[in-house]
C-alpha cells in the first residue's frame, strides 16, 4: 500500500489532512505544514520497516519461523484500524500511526517470510521458491495500483477502506499458515527434535528418503555447537562472516538504490507527456510488467544461477536509465522521444523484476548457516529499508537540482553494483547452506576478503576450477 499511497491518492490524503486541520483550526493548513506531514506520512512507513526488519532475530529463534510470522499479523490488523478508522475519527495522526504500524508490520515479513521459505525448500528448488516472495509482493503492488484507479476505490469515499485492505492478507496467513508445518532445521538445530524434523521433511518432500537432508542439518548443527551465539556485532567482527554480510548489505543496497522508486515516480509524468490519456492505466501497465517479469524470474533462476541473472538485471537497468535520460533531455526538441522513454520504464522495470527486484531477498538467507542467519537477515533487511527510506526523503531535492539527469546518479551506481556482484557475489545455486558457509570461512581464514588461489575463488562462486 505504500506505493500506492505515492501514486494514486496524495491529493486526496493531503485535502483530508487540510479538512481536518480547518476543522481544528478554523483555517487551512500552510504549505509547508502540509509538506511535512505528507513526507511524514510517507517517510514513517520506511522506518516501521527499519525497525521491524531489525528486530526479526529477536522472533524467530525464540518462537519459531511458522509462530513469528503468524503473531505478526496482530500488527496488521491494529494497522488496519488506525488507517482504516482515520478519516470518521478526523484524526491524521492516526493515519501517520497506522502508517508506522504496517511498516513495522512489512519489516519483519521481508525477514519471516524469506528465511522461512528458503529453510523449508529443497535445494534444487531453493530459489525459485525463494521469488515467490518477490512474486508475492509485485502482485500486491499491482492489486494496489488496479484499486487505487478513482472509479475503483481511490477517491475521497472509500479511501480509507483502500487503506485497510491490509488485514486482508493478514486473514489469510492466519487461515492458511496453521496448515503448514515449522521448519525442520528450526526443529532440528534450534530444537534438537530431530524425530520431528523428520516428519515434518517427509511431509515436504514427499518420499521417506530424507536422510541426505537430514545429514546436512546434523552436520549443521555440529557446526553451530564448536560456535559461539552469533549477535549482529559479532557478523561485523569475525572474519568468517564480515565477508558474507558485507556481500548481504550490498546485494540489499543494489536493490534499493537502482532508482527502481524513482522509475515509478516520474512514470505517471511521463506517461501524461506521451499524450496517454489515462496515465493511472499506464501506470497499472508497469505495475503487469512487474509481475510477468518476476514470473519469468522465478522460471530461469535455478536454471541460469543466481549471479547471472544479478548481472544481466543491474546492466539492463543502467542501459534502460542511459536511454530514459537521454529521452527526456531531448523530450521539448523531439516529441517521439516520448515514446522512448515509454519504453526505458518498461526496460527499467522488466529488468529489475530479473534479477534485482527477487534474488537480494533469498540469497542473504543462503550465505549464512543457522546459526547466524536470523542476525544476517535482520540487519541485511535493515539496511534495504534504510536505503529505502534515504531514497524517499531525497529524491525530489535531488530531482529538482539535476532534473532528468537525476538518473545518471542511479547509472553510476548500477554500473558500480555490477562490478561489485562480478567480483565479490558467489554463486549459490545448488549449493547446501553450510557448504556455501564453509568457502566464506575458508575464504576469511586466509584473510582481508582475499581468496588465496584461483581455485578457491572459483569454487565459491560455483564454477569448476578445473573448466
Amino acid at each position: 500500500m505504500g506505493v500506492l499511497t505515492r501514486l494514486c491518492i496524495n491529493f486526496i490524503i493531503e485535502s483530508f489532512y487540510n479538512e481536518t486541520w480547518h476543522s481544528r483550526f478554523s483555517e487551512n493548513i500552510s504549505q509547508p505544514t502540509l509538506t511535512a506531514l505528507w513526507s511524514l506520512s510517507v517517510a514513517i512507513f520506511s522506518v516501521g520497516g527499519m525497525v521491524g526488519s531489525f528486530s526479526v532475530g529477536l522472533f524467530v529463534n525464540r518462537f519459531g519461523r511458522k509462530n513469528s510470522m503468524l503473531a505478526a499479523n496482530v500488527l496488521a490488523f491494529v494497522a488496519a484500524a488506525f488507517m482504516g478508522f482515520s478519516k470518521l475519527a478526523g484524526s491524521f495522526e492516526m493515519l501517520i500511526i497506522g502508517r508506522f504500524i504496517i511498516g513495522l508490520y512489512s519489516g519483519l515479513s521481508t525477514g519471516f517470510v524469506p528465511l522461512y521459505v528458503e529453510e523449508i525448500s529443497p535445494t534444487s528448488i531453493r530459489g525459485a521458491l525463494g521469488t515467490l516472495h518477490q512474486l508475492g509482493v509485485v502482485v500486491g503492488i499491482l492489486l494496489a495500483q488496479i484499486f487505487g484507479i478513482e472509479a475503483i476505490m481511490g477517491n475521497s469515499t472509500l479511501w480509507p477502506v483502500l487503506l485497510s485492505f491490509t488485514l486482508l492478507p493478514a486473514i489469510l496467513q492466519c487461515i492458511l499458515l496453521p496448515l503448514c508445518p515449522e521448519s525442520p532445521r528450526y526443529l532440528l538445530i534450534n530444537c534438537n527434535e530431530e524425530t520431528k524434523a523428520r516428519s515434518i521433511l517427509v511431509k515436504l518432500r514427499g518420499t521417506d528418503e530424507v536422510s541426505e537432508d537430514m545429514h546436512e542439518m546434523k552436520e549443521e548443527s555440529q557446526q553451530m555447537l564448536r560456535e559461539k551465539t552469533v549477535t549482529v556485532i559479532e557478523l561485523f567482527r569475525s572474519p568468517a562472516y564480515r565477508q558474507p554480510i558485507f556481500v548481504a548489505i550490498m546485494l540489499q543496497l543494489s536493490q534499493q538504490l537502482s532508482g527502481i522508486n524513482a522509475v515509478f515516480y516520474y512514470s505517471t509524468g511521463i506517461f501524461q507527456r506521451a499524450g496517454v490519456s489515462q496515465p493511472v492505466y499506464a501506470t497499472i501497465g508497469t505495475g503487469v510488467v512487474n509481475t510477468a517479469f518476476t514470473v519469468v524470474s522465478l522460471f530461469v533462476v535455478e536454471r541460469m544461477g543466481r549471479r547471472p541473472l544479478h548481472l544481466i538485471g543491474l546492466m539492463g537497468m543502467a542501459v534502460s536509465a542511459v536511454f530514459l535520460t537521454t529521452a527526456m533531455a531531448l523530450l521539448d526538441h523531439f516529441s517521439w522521444m516520448s515514446y522512448i522513454s515509454i519504453v526505458a520504464i518498461f526496460s527499467f522495470v522488466a529488468f529489475f523484476e530479473i534479477g534485482p527486484g527477487p534474488i537480494p531477498w533469498f540469497i542473504t538467507a543462503e550465505l549464512f548457516s543457522q546459526g547466524p542467519r536470523p542476525a544476517a537477515i535482520a540487519v541485511a533487511g535493515f539496511c534495504n529499508w534504510s536505503a529505502n527510506f534515504l531514497v524517499g526523503m531525497c529524491f525530489q531535492y535531488v530531482e529538482q537540482l539535476c532534473g532528468p539527469y537525476v538518473f545518471i546518479i542511479f547509472t553510476v551506481m548500477l554500473l558500480g553494483f555490477f562490478v561489485f556482484t562480478y567480483f565479490k557475489v558467489p554463486e549459490t545455486k545448488g549449493r547446501t547452506f553450510d557448504g556455501i558457509a564453509a568457502g566464506f570461512r575458508q575464504s576469511g581464514s586466509h584473510g582481508a576478503d582475499k581468496y588465496s588461489a584461483p581455485e578457491e575463488f572459483n569454487t565459491l562462486r560455483g564454477e569448476d576450477p578445473d573448466l
